[in-house]
């Protein structure tokens, strides 16, 4: 086969596609902002901004750059393909320091190209001329550059070298016979273009200099070089910059770039396949946004619940219960005492029922959590955070870190506004305490009444005057019965009632402290659980991003 049909068997890229990728990884960027470091993302940041001005620019232009070492005649092929002497040719090494460029066709509609490529005007030439006839024509839309040594003494030689050639269309790697084989151009350059085969070309250069026989064993061996750099397929010609013949191949590989309008394309595509593979190592596996298990979140709540003071304000709530309960159904001869003691809630400064959510409230007097509260809660954080980096790519688990801590500052407020927005449903008395209360006061009214007719009776004989007859009950008389049974009565009533209040009182601790801990579980899924799924969320777009962004 020969080399301009295998070329002609090359896969199109699709412009369109070309630009969904770009999009894609421009996408990838956007939505890992933050999240991964961002020297990570050079290479990426880099691509998107020259492929869009690339895509910008004329699509009827391909940029070829000659590139080569000291030596290699590279300007000398320049000038052969040019047939005109416009890049110089000296034997004193650096002999520029700039890239010279060479177009076929209209200058005027490659200028724009050529100053983003960063070709100065003056070191512009236009190939075509009347007297060319169509000679040229078959290179139209050609823009030719002669690149400076790459191993070049001078720095900001090889440093214009590199800036060239992540910009150019296609690279043709001009090599000597006698530094075919040098480190330099290998692992430096060639290497590092074996997601660019499509649009790397190598020439062994001066090959009219080796006697037959040994240009075909050291084109043969600057293969097994080249497919050492991964660089297999890639096209590989003989050229001798001082005779024409010798070039035909060269000229009508470029002849075949130029007409198929592929290689700015072709480049863009390898640059984005370049990107993908150094991203590689951030993506991985999907990964649910819902990671995070129901046992680590309830861990998270346990901890954050404790902090927040759950417990002491259920415990609370339960003595509370008992002590109203206290007053509602007991003697109310010796009620009066239980208000001197402080009620356990209102102490706390809980409100005690529903709290309107636009109204503002102020602190709780729940104790501040101390050092081993903290410390549990950091780490049950940690371990959220640690549930969730887990199936993530390294370079992920610091950024889930941060989002798990990124709002613990806020926490301890959120949780204390939690506590005292909960309705703890300790505002209205249950209808049994009225009815107990109601009895309470009917036996004691009874008793009352008794000892008042008793002390009636005893103030008659007192003075003298007829005893009053009471009715009896049995052989006992009324007033006894009622002063002696509202007494016993109201006594037995509490005692029967305080299992009854204890009993009631844990469900009202239990309902409590289940109230606090959902107010305490949506603090953790807003200020700790949400932030890490907003990462793990991130990591979904980007894994889907670079994933359309492959070819």
């Amino acid at each position: 086969m020969t080399l301009l049909s295998r070329l002609r068997g090359e896969e199109q890229i699709d412009a369109d596609r070309l630009v969904e990728r770009v999009d894609a990884i421009d996408r990838f960027v956007h939505v890992v902002a933050g999240q991964l470091p961002e020297q990570r993302l050079i290479g990426a940041h880099t691509v998107v901004e020259r492929a869009g001005a690339r895509l910008a620019l004329s699509r009827d232009h391909t940029v070829v750059a000659l590139a080569g070492a000291t030596g290699s005649g590279k300007s000398s092929l320049f000038n052969a393909l040019a047939r005109l002497d416009l890049s110089p040719v000296g034997v004193r090494r650096p002999t520029t320091g700039m890239a010279h460029a060479c177009v076929w066709g209209n200058l005027q509609g490659a200028n724009r190209l050529l100053d983003w490529v960063g070709v100065l005007p003056r070191h512009r030439f236009i190939r075509e001329s009347a007297l060319d006839g169509n000679d040229e024509a078959a290179l139209r839309g050609l823009v030719l550059l002669d690149l400076p040594d790459f191993d070049s003494v001078e720095r900001s030689h090889r440093l214009e070298v590199d800036r060239l050639l992540g910009l150019v269309d296609l690279v043709v790697w001009v090599v000597d016979p006698q530094k075919y084989a040098d480190r330099v151009v290998h692992t430096r350059y060639l290497q590092a273009f074996h997601n660019h085969k499509d649009v790397t070309v190598v020439v062994l250069n001066q090959a009219d200099r080796l006697p037959p026989a040994e240009v075909t064993r050291v084109l043969d061996d600057l293969r097994k070089l080249l497919d050492a750099d991964d660089l297999d397929g890639v096209p590989l010609l003989a050229t001798a910059a001082l005779h024409q013949p010798a070039i035909a191949d060269l000229r009508g590989l470029l002849e075949h770039t130029v007409a198929e309008r592929q290689a700015s394309l072709r480049r863009l595509s390898g640059d984005l396949d370049t990107v993908a593979d150094q991203l590689s190592d951030v993506v991985g596996p999907a990964v649910a946004e819902d990671e995070i298990d129901r046992d680590t979140v309830h861990g998270l709540t346990d901890a954050l619940s404790v902090a927040a003071g759950v417990p002491a304000v259920a415990e609370a709530t339960e003595r509370a219960y008992q002590h109203r309960a206290a007053q509602a159904t007991g003697w109310p001869v010796v009620r009066g005492w239980r208000r001197l003691r402080a009620d356990p809630l209102r102490s706390l400064h809980l409100p005690e029922g529903p709290v309107d959510p636009s109204t503002p409230v102020g602190t709780t007097s729940v104790p501040d959590p101390d050092s081993a509260r903290r410390a549990a809660v950091s780490l049950a954080v940690r371990s959220v955070a640690d549930r969730a980096a887990g199936p993530l790519p390294a370079p992920w688990a610091t950024a889930v870190n941060t989002a798990a801590r990124s709002r613990l500052r806020d926490v301890p407020d959120a949780l204390d506004q939690a506590v005292a927005r909960t309705n703890l449903h300790m505002d209205h008395s249950p209808s049994w305490w009225r009815a107990v209360n109601g009895l309470q006061w009917l036996v004691t009214v009874a008793a009352v009444a008794g000892l008042l007719w008793l002390v009636a009776g005893y103030a008659l004989r007192v003075l003298g005057l007829p005893p009053l007859d009471y009715p009896k009950v049995g052989a006992v008389p009324l007033p006894t019965v009622m002063l002696l049974g509202g007494l016993l009565v109201g006594l037995l009533v509490g005692v029967l009632v305080r299992p009854l209040i204890r009993q009631a009182s844990r469900r009202a601790r239990r309902r409590a402290e289940n109230r606090l801990r959902t107010g305490v579980a949506e603090v953790a899924r807003e200020y700790i659980v949400a932030p890490v799924r907003a990462v793990l969320h991130s990591y979904a777009e980007a894994r889907e991003a670079l994933e359309s962004a492959r070819s």
